[in-house]
């Protein structure tokens, strides 16, 4: 067999050891999709990524994701770490613009750099839909919370660009901060409801400098806290515009995840309604952060 390079990155993160952690194999294509689902329990990561072909001539790369349990079409954090360790790795001339071809079509990715020289990588997902709208009483039961918790000025509503999350509203940090999965609740009400979705709840608070804190839930993938979800965060950034949020039909906003898991991570949302209201399919997504290289090898 091949020995394959194999990169680790942190993604939306700040600095090393942070943000959520990626491990992306530039695979020659020899391995079973058993091994790579081995591989990726190894890791212990949220998912893993497998670049099965590339041609960067014609700016073409097809990767493939794992997360513990299986190949999914689309996430947002090893959309960000694979473009990183293509435009460093493959790509040459380290383009400002790439294109990934996932299980959901291709995801356009670019990197935007500020006045200091710091690069964001930047990725538009696909356009969301909406789905339907759950019972507040019951996501308390899941949650571990009380009714009061959760803001009602809100929905609980699915959204997916991609890969489906329950998005559930909160009054503040302090109930962000008590929330957690509760069995048998979650088994039996939400799996039995939603099946193998993430569950998102947000406050409108930030531990630092953001506008609002986040915090995912995915104990159906074996990944009972994640610590930076960049496919559930575009379904807020969809949500938010959709419920009119910030009273706005276009946000710019920075949300924080992963410090009650001592992984601080740091995303940027914009999202923009392009159509008349009502149009789901017009809100432009789009979801940014910063990529941290940690180390790299080869797998035998």
């Amino acid at each position: 067999m091949t020995s394959d390079p194999i990169y680790v990155v942190d993604v939306f993160a700040q600095r090393r050891y942070a943000g959520n952690q990626l491990a992306v194999v530039l695979d020659s294509g020899d391995r079973t999709d058993e091994e790579r689902l081995a591989l990726t329990r190894e890791t212990k990561f949220s998912e893993a990524t497998f670049v099965t072909d590339s041609d960067p001539a014609t700016d073409r790369y097809d990767v493939r994701i794992f997360d513990p349990i299986e190949e999914i079409p689309f996430a947002g954090h090893p959309t960000l770490g694979t473009a990183f360790v293509l435009r460093e790795h493959v790509a040459p001339d380290r383009p400002d613009e790439l294109t990934l071809t996932l299980g959901v079509g291709e995801v356009p990715v670019w990197i935007e750099t500020d006045e200091t020289g710091v690069e964001t990588y930047w990725m538009r997902q696909p356009a969301p839909t909406f789905g339907e709208r759950a019972d507040p009483d019951s996501l308390a039961r899941i949650l571990g919370l009380s009714t009061d918790d959760i803001d009602s000025a809100s929905p609980i509503q699915l959204v997916s660009t991609g890969l489906p999350t329950l998005i559930v509203p909160l009054t503040s940090r302090d109930a962000l901060q008590r929330a957690a999965t509760r069995q048998p609740a979650y088994d039996r009400e939400f799996l039995d409801g939603f099946g193998h979705t993430n569950l998102l709840v947000f406050a409108p608070e930030g531990y630092e400098e953001a506008d609002l804190s986040v915090r995912v839930f995915a104990d159906y993938a074996g990944v009972p806290e994640d610590p930076a979800t960049g496919s559930s965060n575009g379904c807020l950034a969809a949500y938010l515009v959709e419920h009119d949020y910030f009273e706005t039909d276009e946000i710019d906003c920075t949300v924080e995840q992963g410090d009650e898991i001592d992984r601080p991570s740091r995303l940027h949302l914009r999202a923009a309604r392009t159509a008349p209201d009502g149009d789901h399919g017009s809100i432009d997504v789009r979801v940014g952060g910063r990529v941290v290289p940690v180390l790299h090898g080869h797998l035998h």
